[in-house]
């Protein structure tokens, strides 16, 4: 059955990329539960229907058997993450991840047109690789894209020095490739082949220039 989610829940009006000092309060608590909701439901003693959804009452007593965690502290974390990873359904009687998974869940992603051109931020040392054999999931199900590219050097930066590659996604979408986009604004395919793929940003680049922030 179709699950619901409300605007606020899905945090549309929050500004992107601003830490609230409650969230960073309760950094290790969303750590671990990214790795509930997307990767290890057992490590909370839980299970994710199809769709990847938790039950709440079930996940606040999985945590709170092994560390401090509230019904309060599960609202509060996943109204101030600023990468509006999380929503509940209508009645937050339900949570599930909004994307990210490595285990097989149905998350039902709005298939979109996407722009021309999305963005792939990720670090110098899978350069080579990329450009052979393409962008690949990985442990995730699909191939996660950014709108801009600040964005994506963000996330390059996550994985170490960061290098940003242009993905021509219209050409993509025009060859028959699908494109999805998460309730979170992160846009989704399966696979980037390497002819669609460019580099346009390296450490070599002035990051003034791409309106990017240490």
């Amino acid at each position: 059955m179709q699950r619901m989610e409300s605007n606020e829940s899905r945090g549309i009006a929050r500004p992107k990329h601003e830490a609230s000092p409650k969230h960073e309060a309760h950094a290790a608590e969303s750590r671990f539960l990214a790795l509930v909701l997307r990767h290890k439901p057992e490590a909370a003693g839980i299970t994710l229907d199809e769709h990847g959804w938790a039950n709440v009452d079930e996940l606040v007593a999985g945590i709170s058997a092994q560390r401090p965690f509230s019904r309060q502290m599960l609202e509060e974390i996943v109204a101030t993450d600023a990468k509006m990873r999380y929503s509940f359904n209508d009645d937050h009687t339900l949570i599930r991840a909004n994307q990210g998974h490595s285990i097989p869940v149905d998350v039902q992603p709005e298939e979109k047109e996407p722009p021309e051109v999305l963005y792939h931020g990720t670090a110098t040392r899978f350069l080579d690789s990329i450009m052979r054999d393409g962008l690949l999931p990985m442990s995730r199900l699909y191939v996660h894209l950014s709108p801009d590219v600040p964005t994506a050097v963000r996330v390059g930066r996550r994985h170490g020095k960061p290098v940003v590659l242009v993905v021509e996604s219209g050409k993509m979408h025009k060859a028959g490739i699908r494109f999805y986009l998460s309730r979170n604004g992160v846009w989704l395919t399966k696979r980037v082949p390497p002819q669609y793929l460019s580099l346009i940003y390296s450490q070599q680049v002035d990051e003034r220039r791409v309106g990017c922030r240490r």
